[in-house]
């Protein structure tokens, strides 16, 4: 799944869990992928491209053992939950930053091709329900479940703004038609992590400035009414 609808995760989650922050949460949901980019960066992780690109078809997620794997996930999970815990006090603010840990793999196993482990380097056919082979549909289903997060977060119209208008961008990613940037990637796979990277930079931050507003707003709101 694309960066700005993990981004977009992190409402439905603080939706659930208001007390936990919303900062704290868009972390989070992304922790994955900021392992996977660190890890790609480094060579212990990589991808690999098509000689040309046209498509999310023509990229592949060869290599990803450590970071996007089943059983990878629950551990980080598992140690986000701990550390949280320990560092805030709160078991309800750690199971909400578990939850949203483990987001990332599940919405993952939707939408990826079979290149997600159920354990690191176990000889087992890897997983994925292949949403991305269908580009168009893939489209489709990313930009409604942007639209759904923002519709149970009840946001800003900004914030509604911004995620239809990062779906809206990675459109020529899920079109075999309609040629775009993707194009640049064909032979530079290290190119795709700093795309990706940026891509998370600039969706947590404007989701996170958005989002927060409108958790500013019903906390000024739940104040008023517990004080009428």
């Amino acid at each position: 799944m694309f960066a700005i609808n993990h981004a977009a995760t992190a409402l439905v989650v603080k939706k659930r869990y208001p007390q936990a922050p919303l900062p704290l949460l868009l972390i989070s949901v992304q922790l994955v992928e900021l392992l996977w980019v660190a890890l790609n960066y480094l060579g212990i992780e990589y991808s690999t491209t098509e000689a040309t690109v046209s498509s999310l078809l023509d990229v592949h997620l060869s290599h990803m053992p450590y970071s996007h794997s089943i059983v990878s996930t629950i551990i980080i999970a598992g140690i986000g939950w701990f550390a949280i815990k320990r560092w805030l006090g709160s078991a309800t603010i750690a199971k909400a930053a578990a939850i949203a840990i483990a987001s990332h793999v599940v919405l993952d196993l939707l939408t990826h091709s079979q290149d997600i482990a159920l354990v690191p380097f176990i000889g087992v056919e890897k997983l994925g329900m292949g949403l991305y082979a269908i580009p168009f549909a893939a489209f489709i289903a990313e930009t409604l479940y942007g639209f759904f997060c923002w519709w149970l977060y009840r946001g800003s119209k900004l914030l509604l703004a911004t995620i239809i208008a990062f779906n809206l961008g990675n459109f020529t990613f899920l079109s075999t038609a309609v040629i775009g940037p993707e194009a640049l990637l064909a032979g530079r796979p290290q190119l795709l992590t700093t795309v990706v990277l940026v891509q998370i930079v600039v969706t947590l931050t404007m989701v996170g400035l958005f989002g927060r507003r409108n958790e500013r707003t019903e906390s000024t709101e739940a104040a008023e009414l517990s004080t009428s």
